[in-house]
């Protein structure tokens, strides 16, 4: 499998299962949502949608699966800058995939909910509070993290077997490690923005969801920007930090 594929495989993977979960929890008339909506339950369901994205793709691209890990592994000097374009087509285009999946296998159900938002919440983020600087601090700080964290459990690098070309990175150690690190990002810092801690989670499934939506769809375009700045500003401090003390 190429690198191409099993970033794009990997992230419908994770984008399907993520966006899937909130679904289940918030949309009327499915068996989670008669029970409540735990906000455990949707980091939960993230975290282990990590880790069947990250077990898929690891063995073929080392399962980044979003675009900031990219960026910071690159300024980390952890990965070869010239594979970076085909990592984010890779990823925006496996993250459109995943939530198209998800508005097509919950439809029935986006039918009967009328809140607006509350269908736009199944496929990207809102912050709790808005302020600019804190939502874009918060984004930051838990890409960060994730970042900085992943950068320890395992180096991505470019290996030559043979006449095979094979990206080894972040899921060499296994997927659950950082399915548990995203799990832990969720649940200690996700009450802020809902963590999106990646561009291709929150800008793929947006376009998706005014694709579907069409002239009902209420895009908040004026806080998209933040899921995607955010992430890669956190994730370019800490590759750039990483190279100048540890690399």
């Amino acid at each position: 499998m190429s690198p191409f594929i099993a970033e794009f495989l990997g992230t419908l993977i994770l984008i399907l299962l993520g966006t899937s979960v909130v679904a289940n929890v918030t949309l009327p008339a499915t068996h989670a949502q008669k029970q409540g909506s735990p906000f455990l339950m949707i980091t939960t369901g993230w975290a282990w949608a990590v880790f069947c994205g990250v077990a898929l793709a690891a063995p073929y691209s080392g399962a980044h699966l979003n675009p900031a890990v990219s960026l910071g592994l690159v300024l980390a000097g952890r990965f070869d800058a010239q594979m970076l374009p085909i990592y984010l087509a890779a990823q925006m285009a496996g993250a459109i995939a995943g939530a198209a999946l998800t508005y097509i296998f919950y439809w029935m159900h986006i039918r009967l909910q009328g809140d607006e938002a509350a269908i736009r919440g199944c496929f990207c983020n809102a912050p709790a509070l808005t302020s600019v600087p804190h939502n874009l601090f918060s984004e930051a700080l838990a890409t960060a993290v994730l970042v900085g964290v992943a950068l320890f459990l395992a180096g991505p690098k470019l290996e030559i077997v043979g006449q095979t070309t094979r990206v080894v990175g972040l899921g060499s150690v296994g997927a659950l490690p950082v399915a548990l690190l995203v799990w832990g990002i969720g649940l200690s810092l996700g009450g802020t923005t809902g963590y999106a801690i990646n561009p291709a989670r929150d800008l793929a499934p947006r376009l998706v969801y005014v694709l579907f939506r069409g002239k009902k769809a209420e895009a908040d375009w004026s806080y998209a920007w933040i899921p995607v700045v955010g992430p890669l500003l956190g994730a370019a401090l800490v590759g750039l930090l990483y190279s100048i003390f540890i690399g």
